[in-house]
């Protein structure tokens, strides 16, 4: 640690149970954040000022307006320019602290790349808005021996709990997602203050892991609005949980993994073909058919009603429906079949 390092992290190496040996520990840690949205952005900030010496930001989505309400990381200038959000954060945390270390990742958690985008981290940490992507991450953690941090916010109640080697692992309390109709930030909206709150328990418990002392094993639930606080102590690892009781790791497999799945905010996502997408050809042909927009990272094409946003991967996020034949059909008419 350098007299740099002292200086900066001084009143969190003050605090006894980090000191300048958790200091050190923090400043050579792994992060990998899966999803960079109201969590995600947090997250990322507060692991930055903190010190860890190396996050990547993993994240399939853009910048919108109606992100800035609680992703603490964007500006209205992301937003115009439709910026990836895990590029925005990027920037962003470079004049936080140009010592951490930022691996931007444009790109979807699916079973074929999680052993490339989660390799080589010591922790990870949930900033999802799906259970297919946490039942993913838990499979992988479980797998490898990794800690991570799940959370959840929608409206004013948000939870979160932490996931260790050799504890319950999250499909011991949820072997399936929750059934019926469930609520989302798109349906019942949600509150800023609420997931900065979730994602301040959810970097707590990840700074007290990479320091070397176990978490508390319990679930969290807050409601901001209403205000009760309530921990519940998990209960011991169930024996014929499919992942960390019989290491059936389906979701690592893919067999759970639909090709086309609702993306959110009226939305499909479309990520079943794996060849690349020349950016450049598909504008000129595309602005003969309307308005398009187009960065390094990404083009967005207007076919009112509907709006298309396709990546170089091939991926693409159709909004405006969230019926999926007609994702697909927008997708084969305008980018192939």
């Amino acid at each position: 640690m350098t007299a740099q390092d002292r200086e900066r992290y001084s009143r969190q190496i003050l605090f006894p149970p980090i000191g300048e040996s958790g200091q050190e520990r923090l400043l050579r840690a792994r992060v990998a954040i899966v999803g960079c949205g109201a969590l995600g952005t947090f997250q990322a900030g507060a692991l930055a000022r903190a010190g860890v010496g190396s996050l990547r930001i993993i994240d399939r989505d853009f910048v919108e307006p109606s992100n800035l309400q609680r992703q603490w990381l964007f500006t209205e200038a992301d937003a115009a320019e439709a910026l990836p959000k895990a590029v925005a954060a990027k920037r962003a945390i470079a004049a936080i602290n140009s010592g951490t270390r930022v691996e931007a990742e444009v790109a979807d958690l699916t079973a074929s790349n999680a052993a490339d985008l989660l390799e080589d981290v010591d922790l990870i940490l949930d900033g999802s808005d799906n259970f297919e992507v946490r039942y993913l991450v838990n499979d992988y953690c479980v797998s490898e021996g990794l800690p991570w941090i799940y959370g959840g916010a929608v409206g004013s109640y948000g939870l979160t709990m932490p996931v260790v080697p050799g504890g319950p692992c999250l499909r011991c309390l949820y072997p399936d997602p929750p059934g019926g109709l469930q609520p989302t930030c798109d349906t019942a909206g949600v509150l800023g203050p609420l997931t900065a709150t979730v994602a301040a328990l959810q970097t707590a418990a990840a700074m007290k892991i990479l320091c070397g002392e176990a978490p508390r094993l319990c679930l969290t639930m807050v409601d901001v609005w209403q205000g009760p606080i309530r921990e519940v102590a998990l209960p011991e690892r169930v024996a014929d949980c499919p992942a960390c009781g019989l290491r059936d790791f389906v979701h690592l497999r893919g067999s759970k993994r639909a090709p086309i799945s609702l993306c959110g905010r009226d939305a499909v996502q479309i990520h079943e073909r794996n060849r690349p997408v020349d950016l450049g050809a598909l504008r000129e042909t595309l602005s003969r058919l309307g308005e398009v927009r187009a960065n390094e990272f990404g083009l967005r094409f207007f076919c009112p009603p509907y709006q298309m946003t396709v990546f170089p991967d091939g991926r693409a996020i159709i909004k405006g429906t969230t019926d999926i034949g007609v994702a697909r059909s927008l997708y084969a008419r305008y980018i192939g079949g």
